[in-house]
């Protein structure tokens, strides 16, 4: 199936509406895995045409996926990663985790972004960074889908190599999702190390329920964000 390409239009309407120079994309891949960290890319593309076939990673195959992610890290006028580990998942919630995971991103560009286009219908930032969400942006805008793709690849690598002392579970595959093949070795091994521990899938395993953690706070007690924008978009 064919999709639209991204384009830069919401990247041009920031820079006539609020007079920002350099915005970054940002995504991030792994909020729905059971395993392993959640990972945040920020890119910065200016206005240049992207590298042919780009949109959101997940409608590119792996074979295709690979190599125009190191295209793409070659192409992007900057990008940086963030991760937020299984155990600081477990510690403060996804929200949270989110949010720390992208700031990393944001403090590790060469420059400090003027406004940044985040992937979705929630602001996880929020103040003090000027946020503009987008749905479907690592669809539509060129930065968000330079960084879902440099995520995702950056994310698999990490999961693949995390994996090779736990074959079972088959993470090169699936990447810490949870496969017919990763329940199953859930099932019969119980959690990795690597395995977030708050999370509701022990409550259906009843032999490694008492793995289970508890968060000392929810995510919904997690002060909100959204609201606290430097100004309106």
């Amino acid at each position: 199936m064919a999709y639209e390409p991204p384009t830069h239009t919401v990247e041009r309407s920031l820079r006539a509406t609020t007079g920002a120079k350099v915005i970054a994309g940002v995504d991030e891949v792994g909020r729905g895995a059971w395993a392993g960290p959640v990972t945040v890319c920020a890119a910065v593309t200016g206005l240049r045409r992207p590298p042919d076939g780009l949109t959101d990673s997940k409608l590119i195959t792996p074979k295709r996926r690979t190599p125009l992610a190191a295209e793409l890290e070659s192409w992007v006028t900057a990008h940086a990663l963030g991760h937020a580990s299984h155990e600081e998942i477990d510690a403060m919630g996804m929200t949270a985790a989110l949010r720390l995971a992208a700031v990393r991103a944001l403090e590790a560009l060469p420059v400090r972004p003027d406004a940044v286009i985040l992937d979705g219908k929630h602001d996880y930032l929020g103040a003090p960074w000027r946020v503009r969400t987008v749905i479907k942006g690592d669809r539509s805008c060129v930065a968000v889908a330079a960084a879902s793709v440099i995520a995702k690849v950056r994310r698999d690598k990490m999961m693949a190599e995390l994996g090779v002392d736990h074959a079972d579970f088959d993470f090169a595959a699936n990447a810490g999702y949870p496969s017919p093949v990763h329940q199953a070795a859930l099932a019969e091994r119980g959690p990795t190390p690597y395995h977030r521990l708050t999370w509701a899938y022990l409550d259906a395993l009843p032999q490694w329920r008492h793995l289970k953690k508890v968060r000392g706070w929810a995510d919904e007690s997690v002060p909100e964000i959204e609201g606290q924008l430097g100004f309106d978009f």
